[in-house]
């Protein structure tokens, strides 16, 4: 699946690549192994354009999103 990140995320990891994981829990164990800067980062996860709060099933055709924390006004 394509993964792109936002914000001081995209620092960490590079705006955009490719990964492959069963869901969201898999690929947050996968993504803070391979980039330490993650561990510490506070960040939500939207999976084909919807922010997801639990473990989500994900195929290899979704679009995952990397956020960092917003705040409205």
């Amino acid at each position: 699946m394509q993964v792109v990140a936002f914000g001081q995320l995209a620092e960490i990891t590079g705006k955009d690549f490719h990964v492959e994981a069963g869901d969201t829990d898999d690929l947050s164990a996968q993504l803070e192994t391979k980039y330490a800067g993650l561990k510490n980062a506070r960040y939500v996860i939207a999976v084909n354009k919807k922010i997801v709060s639990s473990n989500t099933p994900l195929t290899s055709n979704d679009i995952v999103a990397l956020l960092p924390p917003f705040s409205g006004g």
